[in-house]
């Protein structure tokens, strides 16, 4: 079968990247030889971060889907349907066809990879695999940097331990998610998570908030008293975001209950028992506090008996790539769409310092696909804080003088590379300092480096 005259192979290229379900393509030995667009939207990766790598590469120790229906349909030569669920958390049905060569061997294995239907499902069988085969896939945290394993893997280590944690971070980078993580992590899943922002509490009313009082403790108080913050979440685990905001005359009495582990409410004379997980987060420099006599030495040390520090968002680009797809994904459905960022509007996403983190972060997502005049989010759908250049770090002074924001970024791209080449000069060490896939890496390297010797 020939393609019609004027029908040519590009045009039929570019119309499958289109589709809004995945499609890919395995060659015998388990690699991929071409994968859609789609896989953005699943995933978190481009096209040139799937073509051309080997099944083990994805559902390996960096899982990104499972299980996988692979290795059945090279065994059993047999179409099948499978659930799967990626670590972005994402709900697929993939539809595995193998393709054989005169001699019933598999020589091709495509796949059609959509969001889970359950129509569709209930439609074929799925592959027979017990539910103890099926491996686990990690979904609450999206992340896939270096720095962002460590932290996972050390909170991993202490969750099941019944030590207090102090996660510090900048404003917006996921500090009360990571403290929900460790909760999840630990044999109080199953008992309460308390959750209160101190900065989001009248100071005067912090004591009671935390503590509770009895019925006539003072003027104004709820006729039957009220369980405070600590009695809440007895059995579980309490998390104060902001500790900093605590005010001093409280500090003490959050001492005593985190060393007897007992409270007795305002108004009260009989203690209560506790048996609770203390979680801070704080974007203060608790140290400095300290000098200036805001916050007391005992307490800080006794609270930062494990100590977290979440990187901010611009220090790690390939969790940015997985976030941008990821609240795509979410907000998509929010608002039954299916938007997608064009490479330009990428471009400046991946540039942009995200001063704000992962909130600053999913609050732009939202917005391109609310304002989106089509399916496509252009640059232009971005906020105004893109487009000027005082937000974006010059490579030098001057450098960026009489340059649009695109020659900028670029700019700032070509002398990354140029210093890492100097310094490293091969392309998977390039990859691994620079954090994007060593692909891209080469592809920079072919642009920036090669031209100019």
């Amino acid at each position: 079968m020939k393609l019609q005259e004027n029908f040519d192979l590009h045009t039929f290229i570019h119309l499958i990247d289109n589709i809004y379900d995945e499609i890919m393509i395995w060659d015998n030995k388990s690699t991929i030889l071409y994968v859609n667009k789609a896989c953005y939207r699943h995933y978190g990766l481009r096209q040139d971060e799937i073509i051309g790598k080997k099944l083990d590469e994805f559902t390996g120790i960096d899982m990104y889907w499972a299980p996988s229906s692979i290795p059945y349909a090279y065994r059993e030569k047999k179409p099948l349907i499978q659930k799967q669920k990626t670590f972005m958390d994402t709900k697929l049905v993939t539809i595995t066809i193998p393709i054989l060569d005169e001699e019933n061997n598999v020589k091709y294995v495509i796949q059609s990879v959509r969001d889970d239907d359950e129509s569709l499902y209930k439609k074929l069988a799925p592959v027979p695999t017990g539910k103890d085969d099926d491996p686990e896939i990690d979904t609450s945290l999206i992340y896939k940097s270096d720095k962002m394993k460590k932290i996972v893997g050390f909170v991993k280590k202490i969750a099941p331990v019944k030590v207090p944690c102090m996660i510090l971070g900048e404003t917006g980078t996921g500090k009360s998610l990571l403290a929900k993580y460790i909760h999840d992590k630990s044999d109080r899943r199953e008992k309460p998570f308390i959750s209160i922002n101190m900065a989001s509490i009248s100071p005067t009313l912090i004591e009671s908030e935390i503590f509770g009082y009895k019925k006539g403790a003072f003027t104004g108080a709820n006729r039957e008293g009220k369980k405070g913050l600590f009695e809440l979440a007895n059995g579980g685990t309490l998390f104060l975001d902001e500790i900093g905001e605590l005010p001093m005359n409280v500090q003490a009495k959050f001492l005593h209950v985190l060393q007897e582990q007992e409270i007795i409410p305002i108004g009260g004379v009989k203690p209560i028992k506790l048996d609770v997980r203390v979680i801070c987060a704080t974007n203060c420099d608790l140290i400095d506090m300290i000098e200036a006599k805001k916050f007391r030495e005992d307490l800080y040390h006794r609270l930062n008996v494990s100590e977290v520090k979440i990187p901010p968002l611009r220090e790690r680009p390939k969790d940015l790539n997985l976030l941008i797809s990821h609240f795509n994904n979410v907000f998509n459905k929010k608002y039954s769409k299916s938007c997608s960022f064009s490479d330009k509007a990428m471009e400046l996403l991946m540039k942009y310092p995200w001063k704000g983190n992962v909130r600053e972060l999913s609050n732009v997502v939202e917005r391109g696909v609310l304002t989106a005049e089509s399916n496509t989010i252009v640059a232009t759908d971005l906020p105004s804080c893109f487009f000027k250049r005082s937000i974006f770090k010059s490579v030098e002074d001057n450098s960026f003088d009489n340059m649009n924001l695109c020659e900028a970024v670029e700019e700032t791209e070509r002398k990354m590379i140029n210093d890492a080449y100097e310094k490293y000069k091969t392309t998977r060490k390039i990859a691994e300092v620079l954090e994007i896939s060593q692909t891209k890496a080469s592809r920079l390297i072919r642009k920036y480096v090669e031209k100019k010797d």
